[in-house]
C-alpha cells in the first residue's frame, strides 16, 4: 500500500512539474498589441470574499508570461491569490527576455540586465506585475496554474477594491508608470491560456 501511495504521489508530482514548467518560444514578438482600456458607464458593484469590488475601466490585454507567483499570506491573497508579471510588444520577444533577468516578490515584479536589449523605458511601458482577481473558482484555478513563457489572453475590468474597515487597493490606469502604486488590479472574467 505505501508503495502505490509513494508512485501515485510521483506520478502527481511529474505532472504537476510537467504543467508548471517554463515554456520556450524561438526569437520574435508573440505578443504584439498593445493592452485594451476603456472606461464602464454605470458599472455595476461587484463582490469577492467580503471585499467590495469597483470596476473603474474595461480592460484586455494579451501578453506572455515573465513571471507568475501565487501568494497565500497576507491580506491580498484572499482577493488576489495570483501575480502575473506580464510583457507585450518587444517585452513578449525571447531575444529580450533571455537577456533580462525577471522575478517577483512582494507583490513586486523586478528586472535586471547588464546591457540593455531595448530601451529602458520601452521595458518599463511593455511590462508590468499585474494583480489577478479571479471572478470564479474555475479562473482562480486556472490562474494558479499559469506559467513562465505562456500566453495568456485576459478580459476583465481595473479595479478598485476596498474593505469594511477602510482599506483600499486601487489599480494603475496607465502603462506608463512605475514603483508603487504602478500595478494593475485586475478582476479577471474571461482567461484563454498557450
Amino acid at each position: 500500500m505505501k508503495r502505490l501511495l509513494l508512485i501515485v504521489a510521483l506520478v502527481f508530482l511529474a505532472g504537476w512539474l510537467w504543467s508548471h514548467r517554463e515554456r520556450s518560444h524561438p526569437p520574435g514578438v508573440i505578443a504584439e498589441a498593445e493592452p485594451v482600456q476603456s472606461p464602464v458607464d454605470n458599472p455595476s458593484a461587484l463582490e469577492r470574499n467580503g471585499y467590495r469590488i469597483k470596476p473603474l475601466h474595461r480592460f484586455d490585454i494579451e501578453a506572455r508570461v515573465l513571471s507568475a507567483s501565487t501568494y497565500r499570506l497576507d491580506r491580498e491573497a484572499d482577493l488576489a491569490p495570483v501575480d502575473l508579471a506580464l510583457g507585450w510588444g518587444r517585452m513578449s520577444d525571447s531575444a529580450v527576455i533571455d537577456k533580462l533577468s525577471i522575478s517577483q516578490t512582494g507583490r513586486f515584479y523586478f528586472w535586471r540586465t547588464d546591457a540593455f536589449p531595448i530601451p529602458r523605458r520601452e521595458i518599463e511601458t511593455h511590462s508590468a506585475n499585474m494583480h489577478m482577481i479571479p471572478s470564479s473558482a474555475s479562473i482562480e484555478s486556472r490562474l494558479k496554474g499559469v506559467s513562465r513563457g505562456q500566453i495568456v489572453r485576459i478580459s476583465g475590468y481595473l479595479v478598485e477594491a476596498s474593505a469594511s474597515d477602510g482599506w483600499k487597493w486601487r489599480s494603475s490606469l496607465t502603462r506608463d508608470d512605475t514603483g508603487q502604486g504602478a500595478c494593475e488590479l485586475i478582476w479577471v472574467e474571461d482567461l484563454s491560456i498557450r
